[in-house]
């Protein structure tokens, strides 16, 4: 017979999970592993709510195990360390994303790319290397592998930089990989949201000229005035968009719900380069010609490895780069999720676990 989740390990740990596809959050009892010889605990005092983590609780992507502790924009204070741990210390700040394990011997842990390896174990709502289910931030406790721990430096508000560890990495790594990061490129970010305001940030960051690409006007002043954005076009006015043509080196289009890609392949310039990073539910049409008679490139990215996690943390903090967030208590976590789901929220709810987590 299988222990429950509060008998299977025998660190004691509480938090906020759903139970079924209802995704509705209330607390739960559970337990964590022991810390291990290389493994680190942190006591979690803010954690991110990612899109993602709706789509998990709600069953949306068809893989959600119960009972589920969601959360992987994770940051805390280090309470333990094992003998071998020589990242942080204890009573130093650490992070955890998307990440707690891999297979770590395949060419993509090689190469510090732990998130596209096919034996990666995700922070919530995965098996760990010992068959136990994973449970992520909306949670006191958290132990994990060192080398999955990202450090923060002391001048990045916990708050406001935990969502770098899911919506900072997933922009910036492709930035990185598709050389969209030279100063003086002409870069576009489609959708304004918790990954695109982050996405111009970074872009600003580098140096580049920013274009905000939006179906709603309403974000315009938003994104030039707030965010630092140099300009901004409305997707669905034709004058506009066939002014841009040919204009822009980079995309990235950050938006999860099904769109037409030729407006924004058109406004590429030769041998430009369109970066995916939303999700969306049903396949999009990707006309070909446009991408023959340009030398242009469709591609895609999704996080990114505890490596250049690392550096994106460091970068950011060297650059002041954090979220826009929206504080709140931990019983607020279900009417969050409901004004996520209507996109009510400038740009990312921040729990504040430390706080207001109370059995």
């Amino acid at each position: 017979m299988s222990k429950s989740p509060e008998e299977e390990h025998p660190q004691k740990a509480f938090g906020w999970a759903a139970r079924d596809k209802s995704g509705v959050l209330s607390p739960f009892n559970f337990s964590r592993r022991v810390n291990g010889d290389n493994d680190i605990t942190i006591k979690v005092l803010y954690c991110g709510i990612c899109h993602s983590d709706l789509h998990q609780i709600k069953n949306e992507w068809g893989n959600s195990v119960y009972p589920m502790v969601p959360g992987h924009e994770i940051v805390g204070v280090v309470t333990e360390v094992g003998k071998n741990v020589t990242k942080v210390k204890v009573g130093e700040k650490a992070g955890v994303g998307c990440l707690v394990g891999s297979c770590g011997s395949c060419h993509s842990c090689a190469d510090d790319l732990e998130n596209y390896c096919t034996k990666q174990i995700l922070t919530y709502n995965a098996r760990y290397h010992d068959e136990t289910l994973t449970h992520g931030g909306y949670s006191d406790n958290l132990v994990v592998e060192e080398h999955f721990a990202i450090r923060f430096p002391e001048n990045l508000p916990l708050d406001a930089a935990a969502p770098l560890l899911c919506a900072g990495i997933t922009v910036f790594s492709p930035m990185k990989y598709y050389g969209l990061c030279k100063p003086g490129m002409s870069f576009g970010v489609v959708g304004l949201g918790g990954l695109g305001h982050v996405a111009v940030k970074f872009a600003k960051a580098f140096g580049m000229k920013v274009t905000v690409i939006s179906t709603s006007l309403s974000k315009k002043k938003e994104a030039i005035e707030h965010l630092g954005a140099d300009s901004f076009l409305v997707s669905r006015d034709q004058e506009e968009m066939q002014a841009a043509m040919g204009t822009m080196d980079g995309i990235i289009d950050t938006v999860s719900a099904f769109h037409p890609l030729l407006p924004l392949i058109l406004l590429l310039k030769n041998h430009g380069k369109l970066v995916m990073v939303g999700a969306p539910d049903k396949p999009l049409e990707l006309p070909v010609s446009p991408l023959l008679f340009g030398r242009k490139l469709v591609g895609g990215s999704g996080i990114g490895g505890i490596k250049e996690t690392q550096e994106m943390i460091d970068f950011a903090a060297k650059h002041n780069i954090t979220a826009d967030i929206e504080v709140i208590p931990m019983d607020y976590v279900n009417t969050a999720m409901e004004r996520l789901a209507k996109g009510d929220v400038k740009y990312r709810f921040v729990i504040d676990v430390a706080n207001t987590l109370t059995p």
